[in-house]
């Protein structure tokens, strides 16, 4: 601000009065500031403003790299937070950068709130960060630890893919598991207890798997593998997430399998890319922009009134029908 002061010929005190905005300066003196700033490249510091006044006012984002599904968190936390006169600041987690790493990174950087996407910390530690700062658990929830939490209703989602999976005539319906990730627990109860309800307990099987591409590939080389030995393929499975449906979907053109005619194929969270493969995946929605206005509002409620105590919301789920469901082959002969 000196060096602008010096080139405009005004004071400092003048500058910074026109850079907050407020009454002092004529409109020439104004224009005669900002356009001397242009020229030398200045602009305002935001973040040191907000940090003398004890407040950073921005919200940390913990995301794991290769989750499609965060990216479209993402771009409904940007806007919302923004809205609520807050920045946004990234941190990602990889195969050599753990969650507890990506989350202190945004600490150390003056976050206020951290909104964890998927998180797959241990229960303790989510506690111990929630009573340490504000903290709000997107798509997984951890009833014993003290943070908010928003998510789909898991239990609902599977059991509208799984009617439309028995309505479609299928019996041998196989489930390839998400292990550790977020939701998994509570999609591979529904499906259990779907599969019973319809007195399909001897057809009921649990592939163990992940929430990737590679998990979806290596369940398709399974089934094609004991195809090959003797045994049916099955006439559906519904995958863990998107991204293990379509590693199963490769997995299986490849090896000549038709989509839907052979074997129906059905997803879980309707990310941006479920509508863009060769085959649409039928999969089932959690509305991503939903759960990230969700979650802002949670993080900046709690800020501005620290006597609230971490909350939960639960969104429904909606089963959207593509290309890569259709009628059990015994049903169409």
């Amino acid at each position: 601000m000196a060096d602008v002061a010096a080139k405009a010929g005004v004071s400092r005190a003048l500058v910074s009065i026109i850079f907050r905005g407020q009454p002092g300066a004529s409109q020439e003196t104004r224009e005669r500031v900002l356009r001397v700033a242009d020229e030398i490249g200045y602009r305002p510091d935001g973040a040191a403003r907000l940090l003398a006044r004890g407040r950073s006012r921005t919200l940390g984002v913990m995301f794991t790299v290769h989750q499609t599904f965060h990216t479209d968190l993402i771009e409904g936390i940007y806007p919302e937070a923004e809205r609520l006169g807050y920045d946004v600041l990234l941190s990602g987690a990889t195969k050599g950068r753990s969650e507890s790493q990506a989350v202190e990174a945004l600490l150390s950087h003056r976050c206020e709130a951290v909104i964890l996407l998927g998180p797959d910390s241990e229960p303790a530690y989510l506690d111990e960060l929630g009573r340490r700062t504000v903290a709000v658990s997107v798509s997984r929830r951890v009833p014993q630890a003290h943070v908010d939490f928003v998510h789909s209703a898991e239990g609902k989602g599977v059991r509208q893919a799984m009617e439309h999976l028995l309505e479609l005539g299928h019996r041998r319906i196989v489930h390839i598991d998400g292990g550790r990730g977020p939701g998994s627990s509570e999609r591979r109860r529904a499906y259990r207890a779907a599969m019973r309800r319809h007195g399909l307990e001897s057809e009921l099987r649990v592939i163990p798997g992940d929430h990737t591409e590679e998990s979806g590939i290596e369940a398709g080389r399974l089934l094609l593998a004991e195809r090959d030995q003797g045994h049916p393929l099955p006439t559906a499975v519904l995958a863990g997430n998107d991204r293990c449906a379509w590693g199963l979907l490769m997995a299986l053109t490849r090896a000549g399998v038709d989509v839907p005619r052979d074997m129906s194929v059905v997803g879980y969270d309707d990310s941006h890319l479920a509508h863009l493969m060769p085959i649409g995946l039928t999969t089932v929605r959690q509305d991503a922009i939903l759960m990230a206005e969700h979650a802002v509002r949670f993080a900046v409620e709690r800020l501005e009134n620290d006597a609230l105590e971490p909350r939960e919301a639960v969104l429904d789920p909606k089963l959207v029908v593509r290309g890569s469901s259709g009628p059990a082959p015994e049903a169409s002969a």
